[in-house]
């Protein structure tokens, strides 16, 4: 049988599995890389779901490495939002190897005299040929367009990378490096139990998800992350307007829409934005029936997926909160049957072509 999203979606546990007990050898040459100097910001250039993946990791780098980190847009780099100080790292992330418009971001910033450091998870993709250095996040293949043990392994590879290089720098001290490696150890099993919820979960909300038209997705810090994944993952597989926004933003203009038709999703950062976020959940439920939750607080609300784990490092949560999306966005689409795109998409495909013709002679459909 051919491979589908479910298929990677299945593997993802192993792979997740694998980086973290290999995570040392995994994130060996960035972290090295990072150490060779004090650099004071992380710069990510990166879109779609390479984007998404890196936004999941953004907030435990900042926490573990004290630092902020910069996501930014291939072209809006290449068009003038790249000024990058000396003392700033810089890394260039495309799961196929092969995105035109971060090769061509790569060769930008090559003009600077800088070497560029690329992160993807095909290491013989057209990265080798114009970055200086190439580092493989190790999810293992995935032939399917619409990417998802990609997402949720890049999102732990930057948590990794983050963890080694904090522990290196003494940053954090034993008792916390081992605290949190326990729990990345769960991570895995945690992504194949919220597949498992999120299935039945579509079962006992059918007919709502199977109906959608308009989609919001919302939520705080690593929460919104996973929105913005969802968000996407919804839009390029069932093909309805799907929109991810933080919370409050939400609320501050998007929310004047709503109307019974509409359907939200809400990302519990089980942290700080909890309290707040299901504030603005119930306030959604009074104008549509159609408002949802991921969140680990017990609930009897059937709207509402309560995932049951020790969560001790909210953080690390889209590593298996990611699954949700990516499980609703597969069961859903095949349900539906959504998977082929509009016949005047070929033309749109190769006109403006977003992937190196390494991916386009086995997908030649891709879009993404």
């Amino acid at each position: 049988m051919a491979n589908t999203m479910m298929t990677y979606i299945d593997g993802s546990k192993d792979s997740i599995d694998n980086i973290v007990e290999n995570r040392k050898k995994i994130t060996e040459k960035l972290v090295d890389l990072y150490l060779e100097k004090d650099y004071h910001n992380i710069w990510i250039v990166a879109c779609g779901s390479s984007y998404n993946g890196s936004l999941c990791g953004k907030p435990f780098m900042m926490k573990y490495l004290d630092t902020d980190v910069k996501m930014v847009n291939p072209n809006n780099f290449i068009c003038g939002e790249d000024r990058v100080k000396d003392d700033d790292f810089v890394v260039f992330v495309s799961q196929s190897g092969c995105s035109t418009n971060t090769i061509e971001a790569i060769e930008h910033f090559k003009k600077m005299n800088r070497k560029a450091v690329s992160i993807t998870a095909n290491a013989d993709g057209d990265f080798k040929d114009h970055a200086d250095y190439v580092i493989d996040w190790s999810c293992g293949e995935e032939t399917v367009g619409y990417v998802t043990k990609g997402v949720s392994t890049l999102a732990l590879f930057f948590m990794c990378f983050a963890l080694e290089a904090a522990y290196k720098k003494k940053m954090i001290d034993d008792d916390k490096y081992d605290e949190i490696v326990e729990e990345m150890k769960e991570l895995g099993e945690r992504n194949r139990i919220v597949k498992e919820k999120t299935l039945k979960f579509i079962d006992d909300n059918y007919k709502t998800l199977t109906s959608m038209n308009k989609v919001y997705s919302v939520g705080f810090s690593q929460g919104f992350s996973i929105a913005s994944e969802g968000a996407l993952k919804m839009g390029e597989t069932i093909k309805i307007p799907s929109f991810a926004y933080e919370a409050e933003e939400y609320i501050h203009g998007p929310n004047l829409q709503l109307n019974p038709t509409y359907s939200v999703f809400f990302v519990d950062d089980m942290d700080k934005g909890s309290e707040r976020l299901e504030t603005i959940y119930k306030a959604t439920k009074s104008v549509t029936d159609n408002a949802f939750m991921l969140t680990d607080r017990e609930s009897d609300d059937p709207k509402v997926l309560s995932m049951g784990f020790d969560v001790k490092e909210p953080l690390l949560s889209p590593v298996y909160c990611l699954s949700f999306f990516q499980t609703l966005a597969y069961s859903v689409s095949d349900v539906l049957n959504t998977w082929d795109t509009y016949k005047l998409m070929k033309i749109f495909n190769e006109t403006a072509r977003t992937k190196t013709d390494i991916i386009y002679n086995v997908m030649p459909d891709i879009g993404i």
